[in-house]
């Protein structure tokens, strides 16, 4: 790392934050990326060929990929290069493919990493193509954003997108154990705050050693329990982005948990999405949505509940109206759950577009003026209320058309009470069409 810290200005022994101390030497060190390290993944045969190619890291904060662009490096006797995209340009990306090509002349390779490579714009990404076309450089970008989203096509086709893993709290611990060698004592803390500082790490390994870094000078006189613990550090916000695919992952997470009749699932995701900073009133309109889309008539009420968790909202606001979001949550997640009238107001939408512009038949056609009285507009339309029952079996389709079944309900819930009506009135239709 000596490199490193010549570069910045920094002396060999200058003092180093312990993620960087405690950063692997080996691929074989990375903890929680076996799935594309192990001898059998992707880079693990990469590697077994000899042959470097351009790859994408896509993981959130903390998982290993800065580490192992520079491994692979040295593994692959390249030259080793790094940008961030938010500091760099055109201009330093010129730069760089030119240094890359005096080396290559001189038989040296290099491998270019890019850190938060999905801030660059599409023209600066299409800067890559030629370079990565004739070998000039490896490239290894890093993102915690998904790639499909924020990355040209034409990159995405020249690289391999791998994957990487929140670590998990086994993971978690083996970093632990690895700054309690490195310090040559165990950290002052019960077995629960112990867990504790593992879930404040939330997946991130970067993270959790510089909580340790907080914690390795302190000398309480017993151990801290979770209590102490977060009084002694700062407390870690949720990775949340309002604006990205973070805040789609989440909301998927809460609608499919709703959809799946899970209440307790969905007041996790609910939480989660609360706690990340999410708008109320945008998770109110999902709720509605949720109502509407997936239990419809099955529970006329779901409706109401979703909607009047809306107003209580508006009328009590933060923290109190979330109450009223959860229980609306709850209401929807135990609730009968029939998509029928989504499915078939869909199929209604694609009767209307293939018929095209069909009028109404006559029959049902008001005419309010004389003209349209003597053109035919009303003639022969039973008033159904006139009827003994109340019902006229007459015809709604348009003339031209033959009349179709869009709306099945489901047997559960309100709707079975629904399927008897239909049946009814079926039934009846049929008997008007005998008369």
């Amino acid at each position: 790392m000596s490199d490193l810290f010549g570069a910045a200005g920094l002396e060999k022994d200058a003092p180093r934050p312990l993620a960087d101390r405690l950063r692997p030497t080996a691929l074989s060190e990375v903890v929680g990326q076996t799935h594309v390290l192990g001898p059998e993944a992707p880079l693990g045969r990469m590697i077994a060929a000899g042959r470097p190619s351009s790859i994408i890291l896509w993981g959130p904060p903390g998982t290993g990929k800065t580490t192992i662009a520079r491994l692979l490096s040295t593994v692959f006797k390249l030259h080793f290069e790094q940008l961030s995209a938010v500091f760099s340009g055109v201009a330093d990306l010129k730069k760089t493919f030119d240094a890359a090509r005096q080396r290559r002349k001189m038989g040296q390779g290099t491998l270019l990493f890019i850190d938060e490579i999905h801030r660059f714009n599409r023209s600066q990404q299409d800067s890559f193509l030629p370079v990565l076309e004739d070998g000039t450089i490896v490239l290894v970008g890093a993102t915690t954003e998904n790639p499909s989203f924020e990355l040209n096509g034409a990159v995405l086709s020249r690289t391999q997108v791998l994957v990487l893993r929140r670590l998990d709290d086994s993971d978690l611990e083996t970093l632990l154990q690895r700054a309690e060698r490195f310090y040559k004592r165990t950290l002052p803390l019960t077995d629960d705050a112990r867990a504790s500082l593992r879930a404040m790490a939330d997946g991130d390994g970067r993270y959790l050693l510089n909580l340790v870094e907080e914690l390795a000078d302190m000398k309480p006189p017993s151990p801290l329990d979770t209590a102490a613990l977060v009084t002694a550090v700062q407390k870690r916000a949720p990775i949340y982005d309002k604006s990205r695919e973070e805040h789609y992952n989440l909301i998927s997470a809460l609608h499919k948990s709703v959809r799946g009749s899970d209440p307790n699932a969905a007041l996790y995701w609910l939480a989660r999405m609360l706690a990340g900073g999410e708008s109320p009133l945008y998770l109110a309109r999902r709720i509605v949505r949720m109502a509407v889309e997936d239990i419809g008539l099955a529970d006329p009420e779901a409706l109401h509940q979703a909607l009047a968790a809306k107003d209580v909202f508006d009328f009590l606001g933060s923290p109190e109206g979330e109450l009223a979001l959860a229980q609306a949550v709850v209401y929807l997640a135990t609730a009968p759950k029939s998509n029928a009238v989504y499915t078939a107001f869909g199929a209604a939408r694609r009767a209307a577009a293939e018929h095209g512009s069909l009028t109404p038949p006559a029959h049902i056609l008001n005419a309010p003026t004389k003209m349209m009285k003597s053109l035919g507009y009303g003639a022969g339309y039973a008033y159904d209320h006139d009827t003994e029952e109340g019902f006229s079996g007459q015809n709604y389709f348009p003339d031209g058309m033959a009349r179709e079944e869009f709306y099945h309900p489901a047997e559960r819930g309100f709707e079975r009470e629904i399927v008897k009506r239909l049946a009814y009135w079926a039934k009846k239709r049929a008997d008007k069409a005998e008369e």
